[in-house]
């Protein structure tokens, strides 16, 4: 059975620094992501641009070129394509991790494909894969969908998006764009997210004004059906047309997955997984976290751009306990 220093769960854009950083400081290592090289970067939507400027984004020492300040989706993977290549980073993709038990000598991993020890573990997975349900009648409806990849499929289509964040504004605009009969936003809050894209907000604020998208704040949907949905208002309950729902309601970490390697989590909002800060240590010794899933279901507290040094501080940490082992 394969022996390394130290496996990193997520092949992200921090689970790539981490692996830099490994390498640098001698030690061996393997990248495992149960998707491609980027995953959750790989499923945003098409012509998704990146809040962050380019710079921002840079991992490795290795320069992100985009021909605007604010890269698309598609210059990022292309970016950390090349960031692997470029370092020749051991990755194991399309590699889910099945079990993960400690022992005298660090960690027993069992993945899809092979098991193997590992002295320590750097969960870097990030929140994008388990959406938040809606719980209400119909949401398991083939229209309903809580990713957003393109406009073309809502083409001539009655669309109703729940949510008031960037990724329910980029849609709605999106779609109303490219020629969707009718756009709907239904949102809990009385107001578009402060923090949506700056350059954005105006826009969809206008649109809403004018009437080109219709929007019913303090709102719920609660039920979906094949044909319409019903909608509680601060006017009372309606019934609208509807062929597709994109619920657009945030993402959150794999509590389940952490909870089998005896990672704890504070039993309070924003139910951030317990680390710690100078570290990035988990509960669990040798066990430690980097990137968005530190932030829990805050998941707008952490980015690329200051989770980036995550890397730094969990190789310093392992680094001085083999000092401190050695005498």
């Amino acid at each position: 059975m394969r022996n390394i220093d130290v496996l990193i769960i997520g092949a992200g854009p921090i689970g790539l620094a981490c692996g830099i950083k490994a390498e640098s400081e001698g030690l061996s290592y393997l990248i495992v992501d149960k998707g491609t090289l980027v995953n959750s970067l790989y499923h945003y939507p098409y012509g998704m641009t990146f809040f962050s400027t380019s710079d921002k984004l840079e991992i490795g020492g290795v320069p992100f070129i985009s021909h605007n300040p604010k890269p698309t989706r598609m210059e990022a993977l292309e970016y950390y394509r090349r960031v692997a290549s470029s370092h020749k980073l051991n990755t194991s993709l399309y590699n889910p991790v099945n079990k993960v038990k400690k022992n005298e000598n660090g960690f027993k991993v069992s993945t899809e494909k092979f098991d193997l020890q590992a002295e320590n573990i750097i969960v870097a997975t990030g929140f994008y894969d388990l959406p938040h349900k809606l719980g209400i009648p119909g949401e398991d409806l083939p229209k309903v969908s809580h990713y957003y990849k393109e406009a073309h499929p809502y083409y001539d289509m009655k669309l109703a998006i729940v949510g008031a964040a960037n990724s329910a504004v980029d849609a709605a605009l999106e779609c109303f764009r490219k020629g969707a009969k009718e756009v709907t936003m239904v949102i809990r809050e009385e107001e578009i997210r402060k923090t949506v894209k700056y350059w954005v907000k105006p826009d969809i604020e206008n649109r809403i004004k004018e009437g080109s998208i219709k929007a019913y704040f303090e709102s719920e949907i609660t039920a979906i059906r094949e044909h319409e949905i019903d909608i509680k208002t601060p006017k009372g309950n309606i019934t609208i047309e509807n062929d597709f729902v994109l619920a657009m309601t945030g993402y959150e970490p794999n509590y389940d997955f952490l909870s089998n390697m005896g990672v704890k989590k504070i039993e309070e909002p924003p139910f951030a997984p317990v680390y710690d800060a100078e570290s990035m240590e988990t509960n669990i010794e040798g066990i430690y976290l980097a990137g968005v899933i530190c932030g829990g279901m805050e998941t707008n507290k952490w980015f690329i751009e200051n989770s980036r040094v995550h890397a730094d501080m969990i190789m310093a940490n392992i680094k001085s306990k083999r000092m401190i082992a050695a005498k």
